[in-house]
């Protein structure tokens, strides 16, 4: 069996320190949660190698640099309400439980969800909740969001994940661009968003967040 605490305590001071993230919370909260409760049982052995571990259909469980970079930019703050697009089996949630008010978890498979749930309850999570719904159409019921969260590489943004997203909010998205990708941060002021760049990143891209194909006749 493998010591998970000490494996938590190397990703931190090997992939996330060494990256340039400073805040406290999100270094703390990487530190507290189990990510090998997150992972596919057949994969915990590998859930601290600094990779992205594959869920199965083009989906995975973010590398914890890039999650742990993706927070930090996003600075989000304890009196805030969180969307987590494409959350998987949790573990970006658990993590934004640390950090928010209250996480809004959407994932898209009834077998993620159930077990992301069942993650949940054993951390003792009450402030996430889990949908399961169209990653695209978000999950306006519970909005509007101080911060959204996409799990996955886009090439665009749907307009109801825009309208969901208070004014002055933020939200933190990877950019596909062919073979490379970047991280945003989109601010949201008079209805439409302004973009910053973070840092170069690549994930596999999100079904229902690609550009519609042109057609030439």
């Amino acid at each position: 069996m493998s010591d998970f605490a000490t494996l938590r305590e190397v990703m931190v001071d090997t992939q996330i320190r060494p990256s340039d993230v400073t805040k406290f919370p999100v270094l703390d909260a990487m530190l507290k949660i189990p990510r090998e409760l997150f992972v596919p049982r057949d994969k915990r052995e590998v859930a601290y190698i600094g990779e992205s571990v594959p869920l199965g259909n083009g989906r995975v469980v973010m590398d914890p640099r890039t999650l742990a970079k993706l927070l930090d930019a996003l600075d989000v703050t304890q009196d805030e309400l969180v969307l987590d697009i494409g959350s998987g089996l949790g573990y970006s949630s658990a993590i934004l439980s640390r950090l928010a008010e209250a996480v809004v978890a959407l994932e898209d498979d009834a077998t993620r969800v159930g077990e992301s749930e069942e993650a949940f309850q054993e951390m003792g999570l009450d402030n996430v909740c889990v949908l399961e719904g169209v990653l695209q159409e978000g999950a306006a019921q519970h909005g509007p969001y101080d911060v959204i969260l996409i799990q996955g590489a886009v090439e665009v943004i749907p307009q109801p994940i825009v309208d969901q997203l208070k004014d002055g909010g933020r939200i933190g998205v990877i950019f596909a661009n062919g073979m490379h990708g970047d991280a945003r941060i989109g601010y949201k002021l008079d209805g439409r968003l302004t973009w910053r760049f973070a840092f170069n990143a690549v994930l596999p891209l999100l079904e229902g967040f690609r550009k519609a194909k042109e057609f030439i006749f």
